[in-house]
């Protein structure tokens, strides 16, 4: 082994390096006889060289033991290739032939979970990005693009069910204890979309009927002790295949869709054609094993990989510097879903907050890079929150540029130019600007400069006009130099003193919209509003329409009043937010001085005023009086000082519930279930007020707020209100605490979803000694580093959810990481 001072670094990747490939696989006909010890793959590839192109045939291959090569069927002589540094390369092939291959590979034995692996005694695949290289031989890249079969055999007892993507064509009794089964899958696709699922599982059916009359079979494969926790994924399929028929005339293509779910997978989900695998979080549900959110989580990541059978998978990235070409696409697609299938601006608010936690770090830090990186080490690392969720906010931005109607136009000229092909951001580019005759050359400057914009604020007002200058500045971190300015659409309202949205009138204008886009184009531009009475208050980038950050002070005075006014719900829990930031900011300041932190009283008039607004959605009212995290508000710091951060945070919850005591109760009683549970958008606004209220009385620690804790927890009849009372019981040290926490325990210890939570909530509690509450966690015997779901809910949420707790002094939470 190499000294670490001596050892090669890795060639990166280089995007301006692409050069398509020499050779073309047409068809490829697999056949897996499965052994967990030693599986037999027999790979059969018609291929052919692409005209010109004079390069050896170069084979991808991991962990693979190559037992036989033909060509045409003839032994390849062994001077004929040479297999070194994981490339089986092949020298002398006629244009075209057909390559067959035979390897062993050790799905027991393959624990990074990619290729073919065993785990819980199911055999699964993950092949996305380069992982079908541990299955066969293949040129394992995007734009190599097949129509395969695959045929699995195995024995009836350990595998009953054999899955693959297609359609099943044949099935046969091999009369041994085996059996045998067929699949065919008649679309081109890259070896990424490859899936096998062999095991024993049980099957929820259902069908759909798409816009042209076929019959869909549904299948939803699980363990069978869950069986019953797939209704709702079969509702979200549906809805999933409804919905993209309607908004964007997309019909699936196959005679059957399948879902299959394990809680050995380490990806969240995977949209294999046809078969879908996901991760049992993403799937099993029901009210008492499942929370609210749960259940819109799971429609939204089943939307999401439905969605990618278009986007993705008929049209398909040419190279992994793409991936934001399906991924950044697919989820602006399933973030629109769960808007029309549940609230917009709570789904827009939520998708910002995730956005901000995650994204906007890696912008300003180490790891930020563009939507579509010029270059990658690792390609697995390159699947992060700036590809993914960055990327569906510049989708996004098409839309607001181009309006929704000229969104579908664009989307419609994208099938129709790429169906079946390997394409670029570019290529999606050019269709939205074909489409609609726009001039969207700057735009792609979205797609090669890194970091979040910032978009300074400067107004002015003179006798009944009122001036708006917006400059764009490059992102911290970045090479300040090379910044070219991109196109940002600031959608804006002016709020007037009674709180109505005023005409935003341009000079020799008669009538004016009431809100409009604002498209900075330039370093800084200046917009001139006229025929005002009075000067108003900006509401800027309403609906988050362009992933920026906004540098506008403004006082404590100015966000109460867009809390209680903005017509923009997006607006109005970002200004509470930036309000509450302040409050908590400032309590910093003071605890390092040596004073206290202290509630201004327009901070309570403001709470108050949203608490008691009869006209508020219940689940915008809840989202819009909760604090911001601590991880979000410690990315805002020069210098961060996590206690001193907690603390003050605190010291503003627990102010808001001292002065607010009265209220909260009242409006938590007036949230009291009245029946049953149910999934109703009523019903779910009413539970979130209530966990909300329940969360700000619980930093009183007072014997009632503590019964009133213990009494919502042993009577609810669900999920989302258990899990609410036992997370605030959680953060009170008293022995109602363990209580709760045994009962729980005893009660789901049987369910490893549920089970995960009881892990998430204990690591997420704030209470003094959170990392040797960890520690000894990691000592359970429900407690396993090998289980994806299980070490997150853990130690995952230890680190990323637990601020105080992880950065507490003395280093304990760090070395727990480690």
């Amino acid at each position: 082994m190499q000294s670490p001072d001596t050892q090669v670094a890795p060639t990166p990747v280089l995007r301006s390096d692409y050069a398509p490939p020499a050779w073309q696989v047409k068809t490829i006909d697999l056949r897996f006889e499965l052994d967990p010890e030693a599986t037999l793959v027999t790979a059969e590839m018609a291929i052919e060289r692409v005209e010109d192109a004079d390069a050896p045939l170069e084979l991808d291959g991991e962990a693979l033991e190559l037992i036989t090569i033909e060509v045409d069927g003839a032994p390849l002589d062994p001077a004929s290739y040479t297999l070194a540094d994981e490339k089986l390369t092949i020298t002398g092939l006629p244009s075209r032939c057909r390559l067959r291959t035979q390897v062993r590979v050790a799905p027991e034995r393959n624990t990074a979970l990619s290729g073919l692996y065993r785990s819980s005694g199911n055999y699964c695949t993950q092949c996305e990005a380069q992982g079908f290289r541990r299955i066969t031989f293949f040129p394992d890249r995007p734009d190599v693009m097949a129509r395969y079969t695959t045929e699995i055999i195995a024995s009836k007892d350990d595998c009953p069910v054999m899955l693959s993507n297609g359609n099943r064509i044949e099935q046969e009794d091999l009369g041994d204890g085996r059996h045998r089964v067929r699949w065919e899958d008649p679309h081109v696709k890259p070896s990424y979309l490859f899936a096998l699922v062999a095991g024993n599982l049980v099957c929820e059916r259902g069908s759909f009927t798409t816009m042209s009359g076929r019959e869909v079979a549904l299948e939803i494969w699980v363990e069978s002790q869950d069986a019953n926790k797939c209704e709702h994924a079969l509702r979200s399929l549906q809805r999933s295949m409804k919905w993209d028929e309607e908004v964007f005339g997309l019909e699936y293509d196959l005679d059957l869709y399948m879902i299959v779910a394990v809680g050995d997978f380490n990806m969240g989900a995977m949209e294999n054609k046809g078969l879908n695998i996901f991760n049992s979080k993403f799937v099993l549900a029901r009210p008492d094993t499942a929370t609210d959110a749960d259940y819109e989580h799971i429609e939204g990541v089943i939307g999401h990989e439905y969605f990618h059978n278009w986007t993705g998978n008929r049209v398909t990235c040419r190279d992994w510097f793409q991936l934001t070409l399906k991924e950044g696409l697919t989820v602006y697609r399933d973030q629109r879903f769960t808007a029309d299938m549940t609230s917009a601006p709570v789904k827009r608010i939520d998708d910002v907050m995730g956005l901000r936690r995650a994204q906007l770090p890696e912008d300003a830090g180490p790891m930020a890079h563009p939507i579509r990186p010029e270059s990658y080490v690792a390609m697995d690392n390159f699947y992060t929150a700036t590809v993914y969720e960055k990327g569906a906010q510049v989708i996004r931005m098409y839309e607001t540029l181009l309006g929704r109607e000229g969104f579908r136009k664009g989307m419609d000229l994208y099938f129709e130019r790429h169906d079946g092909a390997a394409v670029t951001c570019d290529d999606f580019r050019a269709a939205m600007a074909d489409a609609n005759g726009a001039d969207l050359e700057q735009f792609e400057r979205w797609y090669r400069q890194a970091g979040t914009p910032k978009v300074t604020v400067a107004t002015a007002w003179d006798a009944g006009t009122f001036t708006l200058t917006l400059t764009q500045s490059c992102p911290s971190g970045q090479d300040a130099d090379a910044y070219q300015p991109l196109q940002i659409p600031v959608r804006t309202g002016l709020v007037g003193a009674d709180g109505s949205d005023q005409p935003l009138r341009i000079a020799g204008e008669r009538d004016a919209p009431t809100e409009r886009v604002l498209l900075l184009t330039a370093m800084q531009q200046t917009w001139a509003f006229e025929g005002l009475d009075a000067e108003p208050v900006p509401s800027l980038l309403r609906d988050y329409s362009a992933p920026v950050i906004v540098e506008n002070p403004r006082s404590l005075e100015t966000l109460a009043f867009l809390l209680a006014s903005d017509s923009d719900a997006f607006q109005r829990w970002d200004a509470g937010q930036e309000m509450f930031a302040k409050v908590i900011f400032d309590g910093c300041a003071a605890l390092a001085g040596g004073g206290e932190p202290e509630l201004p009283q327009v901070v309570v008039d403001a709470f108050r005023s949203v608490l008691l607004d009869p006209d508020i959605d219940g689940s915008i009212r809840a989202l819009t009086l909760s604090l911001p995290d601590e991880n979000e508000l410690a990315n805002r710091m020069e210098v961060v000082q996590p206690e001193a951060l907690h603390d003050s945070r605190e010291a503003l919850a627990r102010g808001l519930a001292l002065a607010l005591h009265k209220e909260l109760g009242e409006v938590y009683r007036a949230c009291e279930p009245g029946g049953p549970y149910q999934a109703a958008k009523a019903d779910i606004d009413r539970r979130r007020t209530r966990a909300m209220t329940l969360g700000y009385l619980s930093r009183l620690g007072s014997p009632e707020v503590i019964a009133r804790a213990s009494r919502q927890f042993a009577d609810a009849d669900n999920m989302t209100d258990a899990e609410a009372a036992l997370a605030c019981l959680c953060h009170i040290d008293d022995e109602a605490r363990d209580e709760a926490l045994a009962r729980f325990y005893d009660q789901w210890k049987g369910e490893p979803l549920v089970l995960d939570k009881w892990f998430t909530i204990q690591a997420a509690s704030t209470l003094h000694g959170a990392a040797q509450r960890v520690r000894k966690l990691m000592q359970h015997p429900d407690f396993t580093l090998e289980n994806p779901n299980r070490a997150r809910s853990l130690v995952g949420i230890f680190a990323m959810r637990n601020h105080s707790g992880f950065h507490a002094t003395g280093g304990e939470g760090y070395r727990i990481l480690a």
